[in-house]
């Protein structure tokens, strides 16, 4: 436990402390916007179709060299 030997050093150690709470609220907003930004349907849709189109790709040049 500190030990404080003015009113001076408490409301710098407030102001300190009230200005870190803001900064840490401000990244848990700025996480959760990318998270939020991350499960939107086009950051899905995206890889599954470029996946897909390298699959189809594969399985169309495996037919063609089948016959």
């Amino acid at each position: 436990m500190r030990t404080y030997n003015s009113f001076d050093e408490i409301d710098f150690e407030l102001k300190k402390l009230n200005l870190e709470r803001k900064i840490a609220w401000e990244e848990i907003k700025q996480s959760s916007n990318k998270v939020q930004e991350n499960l939107t349907p086009y950051n899905w849709i995206m890889p599954i179709l470029s996946g897909v189109k390298k699959f189809g790709i594969f399985f169309l040049l495996k037919k063609i060299f089948k016959r």
